[in-house]
């Protein structure tokens, strides 16, 4: 199944590296929407000034987690790259929660 790649928006920018790693673990625009509106967690990225968000999914026997990494660009999201993590990850560093992100958002 051949996934469409995401447009741009207002609000939203993907990367070339976000979109190949989309294509890669077959994660959806629609899918990764929903994990910016309601992550179960989130951490600081591992690149300074991005934000890591994290959704689980799968199954009690088969437990993956969907990561998505971002940073903020002017009045924008700027969605650097997604991958998935088979079983469950380690907690990192918390943040609080981000208003900003609602208001672009909407």
């Amino acid at each position: 199944m051949r996934l469409k790649d995401p447009k741009d928006t207002q609000r939203i920018l993907w990367t070339k590296h976000a979109k190949e790693k989309m294509r890669f673990y077959q994660l959806s625009e629609r899918k990764l929407r929903k994990l910016i509106r309601n992550p179960d967690r989130k951490e600081e990225g591992i690149v300074p000034g991005t934000v890591a968000l994290m959704q689980k999914a799968g199954s009690k026997k088969n437990p993956y987690e969907i990561w998505l990494m971002y940073q903020k660009v002017d009045k924008k999201i700027k969605i650097i790259t997604a991958w998935c993590y088979p079983g469950i990850s380690p907690k990192g560093i918390p943040l609080p929660e981000d208003e900003d992100l609602k208001e672009i958002l909407g």
